[in-house]
């Protein structure tokens, strides 16, 4: 048996980016988290909670997604690695179901360990 090769946290950030401009939040988090992953949200989020495990997560992915009546656009900057983190600028412009339209900005900051996102969180 083939043991799996362990990404580097520039790997991880590199394959983040790429399906990050590809939209695809849920190959992300299939791929590059760890099960017991952790979202930590601002404290003062409206709406959005801190949660613990891959499962947590995405739920919390898709509640936020049942709150969007229509997408007009994102975005997602390139990574900047340091050590076992990398942080992206990334936001959305969208009509939020009894919101209106809005625009959101804000920085992620992932934290690597063993290859997988271990943490991901999030200022704005």
């Amino acid at each position: 048996m083939i043991a799996e090769k362990t990404l580097t946290t520039s790997e991880v950030a590199a394959r983040f980016n790429e399906l990050a401009k590809e939209g695809n939040w849920n190959k992300i988090q299939d791929e590059l988290f760890a099960k017991n992953a952790v979202s930590i949200e601002p404290p003062d989020s409206p709406g959005l909670k801190s949660v613990e495990g891959l499962a947590a997560i995405k739920q919390k992915g898709k509640d936020f997604e049942n709150t969007v009546e229509e997408m007009h656009g994102g975005y997602s900057s390139d990574p900047i690695v340091t050590g076992n983190h990398f942080a992206v600028a990334m936001g959305m412009e969208a009509t939020m179901k009894g919101v209106g339209r809005t625009k959101m900005d804000e920085i992620a900051l992932y934290e690597v360990k063993n290859g997988k996102i271990v943490k991901e969180q999030f200022f704005y």
